[in-house]
């Protein structure tokens, strides 16, 4: 497989640069059968009485933070991973990389030494709590293919409204249809709900470096998925009803509690990277958003839903101008039957 095989041509105009009035007015894709183009709220039709809804309950940290080095240039130091309550690892973008032993300067007297690098990360032990700076002068880390800056009304749009567990600096962003209504109308419907939770980083936004697939490597994301997330999955496949996940993240964390052969539940990291051919243990069906092309998170959803269906899919979506990425529309897919 090459990553040339999972291209699409895009339109900038597509690429959702804010997110549609009301959660719920987004679009939805639906892939089954065929290709049908129905409203988010159809959702809760589409279910089935017993089917269990899996979402990720991560809470997107404000990780964007403005810096001053030393010598007066500025930095832009984007916290890819809280070590502890003085420690992160970090992106750090300015004129010059900052070497071991430079230090940075944040609003309120903050500072930070650079102690080295970890890969494309800087290590950095800052002088104060970091969370405490974040809640106070970071930005939310709004995807690269936003063009524009973060504004207050992001703070709200870009989390879902049922993140719990900070950590995340990207959003699961197929959770970010869901108003507190629409779960409730998910719950009338019969459908229950289950949460697992995975801390996305910034590499989900990374492209793939090596043409040849299987020669990538994916980021590792922390992830949890406790004993109730697996007790109410046994429970749902015992009684005929479909696991139903909510965005790439809940699929990938739960595949990572699978991947000893059975579920059970999990705490650690994962960098499981889903091609197709994946034989998937747990998910039934998934709603995600649309992805970017020759992303790892497109070659997911080709695995399970097949190259391409997959394909001919987003070239519907195009045709008929559907919003794409974080703040756009959703598909709910099913799994592959052909090729």
């Amino acid at each position: 497989m090459r990553i040339s095989d999972f291209d699409y041509e895009l339109p900038d105009e597509l690429i959702a640069q804010y997110p549609t009035p009301e959660r719920r007015a987004s679009r939805l894709l639906d892939v089954s059968d065929s290709l049908y183009d129905r409203q988010f709220v159809d959702l809760p039709g589409l279910l089935r009485p017993g089917d269990l809804l899996v979402f990720n309950d991560t809470r997107v940290i404000r990780a964007r933070l403005r810096a001053q080095k030393e010598t007066g240039g500025r930095a832009e130091v984007l916290i890819e991973r809280l070590q502890d309550d003085h420690t992160a690892l970090a992106q750090v973008r300015a004129s010059k990389s900052p070497k071991a032993g430079s230090t940075l300067l944040f609003e309120g007297g903050v500072r930070a030494n650079v102690e080295g690098r970890e890969g494309d990360l800087f290590s950095l032990t800052f002088s104060a709590p970091v969370m405490p700076l974040l809640d106070r002068s970071g930005e939310m880390p709004l995807p690269p293919y936003i063009n524009r800056a973060a504004e207050a009304a992001d703070d709200e749009r870009y989390q879902t409204v049922y993140a719990k567990d900070p950590g995340a600096i990207a959003a699961p962003t197929a959770g970010l249809h869901f108003d507190r209504a629409m779960l409730k109308s998910t719950l009338a419907a019969g459908v229950r709900h289950a949460y697992v939770t995975l801390h996305v980083g910034a590499g989900t936004f990374q492209a793939l470096r090596h043409e040849d697939i299987e020669a990538n490597r994916l980021h590792s994301e922390r992830v949890r998925v406790d004993e109730p997330c697996c007790a109410a999955i046994k429970q749902t496949r015992a009684a005929g009803g479909r696991v139903i996940a909510i965005g790439t993240t809940s699929v990938r964390a739960l595949e990572s509690a699978a991947r000893g052969g059975e579920l059970e539940p999990h705490v650690g990291e994962t960098n499981l990277f889903i091609l197709p051919g994946y034989e998937f243990r747990v998910v039934d069906a998934m709603l995600t958003n649309f992805h970017l092309p020759q992303s790892s998170l497109l070659m997911l959803v080709a695995a399970f839903a097949g190259t391409k269906r997959i394909l001919g899919a987003y070239a519907h979506a195009v045709e008929e101008r559907y919003r794409f990425f974080s703040y756009g529309d959703s598909m709910l897919l099913t799994p592959n039957s052909g090729a």
